[in-house]
């Protein structure tokens, strides 16, 4: 059963839009101002919100505004409820990323037929596409049999990059979106001497190269292969008409492309307050918990001094002599240039 959020201050009104979506068979939950709206859609995330914009507390623009901001909130259907015909309220309301506008009074069928068409819609984004070439296929195509986006993906093709093979350099202007089929791939910066600074490691499933695309300019970092790779080049106009054509695409893809900013949050912060053996070890953490695979009961992984010392942010020879600390502690095992994780509690539980 469909669950539907509705806001609404004026109790008649709430209670004769409730029993009308009940009497259809919905889920109805009711609020009597925006700030309780708000509070329940982040609460139970209904499948389908109505709201008035006239009411006290918190109006109807500001409940969109905050659900927009939510990830957890930001793709559910919205449709506003009022009185009010003016153009530019109407405009506004879509602006702010609205699906539908009902204005008062409206028939039962006009309200259930929005409410029907919004969820069939939105329902054929709710799935989790696969994290491989056939899931952003079969997303794209989703994409365009709605929007009739005809001359999308056109171009797109699969590019295989050699270990130390570059996708972009740093500068350099964004032309592609890229989506790792298969292989391990590294984003670094170089300062003014020429020192390598890692930014993210990515894997199998990952997309690379949007935040320049988003904010048009040019790549702020560069990326190269770690190993043998397959990357998968969507062109920059698919992206972006993706995103920018319709609300429930860009809901979506925002989801997928923004799995890893908390992690990157968290990596600032450690590299600018933690001891430099403690960043060792929760890079090597960050290695198992990036690449590890099931199968793998202990993780290892071939990993050069200094990208080691790259995602660090140190001198090589201090990574050197950390990791010797390791191995003396017989937290790893190191053959070469080949990093065994012995004991990751160990490693995790260091403080300084």
């Amino acid at each position: 059963m469909k669950k539907i959020l509705l806001i609404e201050d004026n109790f008649e009104m709430r209670e004769n839009i409730a029993e009308m979506l009940e009497l259809a068979s919905y889920e109805v939950q009711v609020a009597e101002n925006g700030k309780i709206g708000v509070k329940l859609a982040l609460e139970t995330k209904p499948d389908l919100i109505l709201c008035d914009i006239m009411m006290p507390e918190l109006d109807g623009y500001g409940v969109l505004f905050i659900l927009a901001k939510n990830p957890k909130t930001s793709g559910i259907p919205f449709i506003f409820l009022t009185a009010k015909t003016e153009k530019s309220d109407y405009r506004k309301g879509m602006n702010l990323g609205a699906d539908d506008y009902l204005t008062k009074p409206f028939e039962e069928m006009e309200l259930l037929e929005a409410v029907d068409m919004r969820l069939k819609k939105s329902g054929q984004f709710q799935k989790e596409f696969d994290a491989d070439v056939e899931g952003v296929d079969h997303f794209i195509e989703t994409a365009e049999g709605l929007e009739e986006m005809n001359k999308l993906s056109q171009d797109r093709k699969s590019k295989h990059y050699k270990k130390k093979g570059a996708l972009f350099y740093e500068g350099e202007y964004p032309n592609f979106l890229y989506f790792i089929e298969k292989g391990k791939i590294k984003t670094y910066k170089m300062n003014e001497d020429g020192k390598e600074l890692i930014t993210g490691l990515y894997k199998e499933g990952d997309f690379i190269g949007y935040l320049a695309l988003l904010e048009n300019i040019q790549h702020p970092e560069s990326a190269v292969a770690l190993e043998e790779s397959e990357v998968y080049l969507i062109p920059r106009r698919d992206f972006l008409s993706l995103l920018f054509t319709n609300r429930d695409v860009s809901a979506r893809f925002i989801k997928m492309l923004s799995r890893n900013l908390v992690e990157k949050e968290q990596e600032l912060l450690n590299l600018a307050y933690n001891t430099v053996r403690k960043r060792v070890a929760d890079a090597l953490l960050q290695l198992r918990d990036r690449y590890q695979t099931e199968d793998e009961e202990v993780f290892k992984m071939a990993m050069s001094r200094d990208d080691l010392a790259s995602m660090v942010g140190t001198a090589k020879e201090s990574v050197i002599r950390t990791l010797s600390e390791f191995k003396s502690d017989s937290l790893i095992e190191i053959k070469g240039s080949e990093i065994t994780i012995l004991d990751p509690e160990g490693l995790s539980s260091l403080r300084y």
